[in-house]
């Protein structure tokens, strides 16, 4: 999932070919995340990220701050066909309409795209799901 992925929490290592693949990811999420805790902690973050070697703190904070952006990118963004998932929206007392060709759904009074992920299975552990 994108999420575990991003705050370094992903179970799945696959095969050795992919488990190289996720290392040179994790590698370079880690060179992100430290640059933008050089960049927080010129501001005042250091309380927050001081014993964090990790940067889990730093990279949960960033998904919470970011995950509606990512997920409107991966929703939103439908060229040649990459959709993501999210066919259906609205399931107000079992009125679902389709939702093909938006990328999120109207508000109640149908007058404005919602805010919505599509997904908040990434809150929930990799086991359960």
């Amino acid at each position: 999932d994108i999420g575990d992925i991003v705050r370094g929490k992903d179970l799945f290592y696959g095969n050795k070919q992919e488990k190289e693949k996720r290392d040179e990811l994790d590698k370079k999420l880690k060179e992100i995340f430290t640059q933008i805790h050089e960049d927080v902690t010129k501001n005042g973050a250091e309380a927050r990220y001081k014993d964090d070697k990790d940067l889990f703190q730093l990279r949960e904070d960033w998904w919470d701050a970011n995950r509606s952006t990512i997920w409107e990118a991966l929703t939103c963004d439908v060229k040649s066909g990459n959709n993501y998932f999210r066919p259906t929206c609205g399931g107000e007392e079992n009125k679902s309409t389709l939702d093909k060709k938006q990328c999120r759904c109207k508000d109640k009074n149908g007058q404005h795209d919602t805010n919505q992920v599509p997904t908040y299975f990434d809150y929930v552990p990799q086991y359960l799901r």
